[in-house]
């Protein structure tokens, strides 16, 4: 079983972007869960959301306390939440960033992957220049950086579930596939 943790701040789309990584494996034939957790929390409030996956049916049906690999979608969470706690050796950490991979030096230990989400989510009119929305490129630079979930899986998942400006998170997540920047 793979367990995925997604960080972000509430309206970033983290709650999706877990929904949508379980929908893209869903349709490669993986038993899924995704989920979020978070009280009665504000816009801009840190969130997370969780994803898992396996070739067999799942039965567990609890938070994910020890994450194969982490997705940050607003990388001032690094500094406010421990949001490598329980991560596994080796696991990928994928941040919402313009800075290199090496610039993390605080995540030593584990692979980092990097992409500018927000201005990959800018560029294409997803969310405002106050409040861009990252969701579904972050995910390209998932499929990207670990290899667990093909591109096309990804898109599919998108134009099916996702109502607004579907060519657009397409496009977005098309676009951090190709942008992002992996350790050397």
């Amino acid at each position: 079983m793979i367990e995925v943790r997604i960080h972000g701040r509430g309206g970033q789309g983290a709650v999706i972007a877990g929904k949508l990584l379980a929908c893209a494996l869903f349709k490669e034939g993986q038993w899924v869960q995704s989920f979020p957790a978070f009280g009665v929390e504000r816009r801009g409030a840190p969130v997370a959301a969780f994803t898992r996956f396996d070739r067999d049916n799942i039965f567990i049906r609890n938070n994910i306390y020890e994450p194969d690999h982490v997705v940050v979608l607003d990388p001032t969470l690094i500094g406010v939440a421990d949001v490598t706690a329980g991560l596994r050796p080796g696991g990928w950490v994928v941040i919402n960033s313009s800075a290199p991979p090496e610039s993390f030096d605080k995540l030593a230990g584990f692979r980092v992957a990097t992409v500018d989400a927000t201005a990959i989510a800018l560029d294409n009119r997803l969310g405002s220049r106050s409040a861009p929305i990252v969701n579904t490129a972050i995910l390209g630079a998932f499929a990207r950086a670990t290899g667990l979930v093909d591109l096309e899986s990804v898109l599919a998942a998108i134009a099916d579930e996702v109502p607004v400006k579907p060519d657009e998170n397409v496009a977005a997540a098309r676009a951090a596939f190709t942008s992002t920047r992996l350790p050397d």
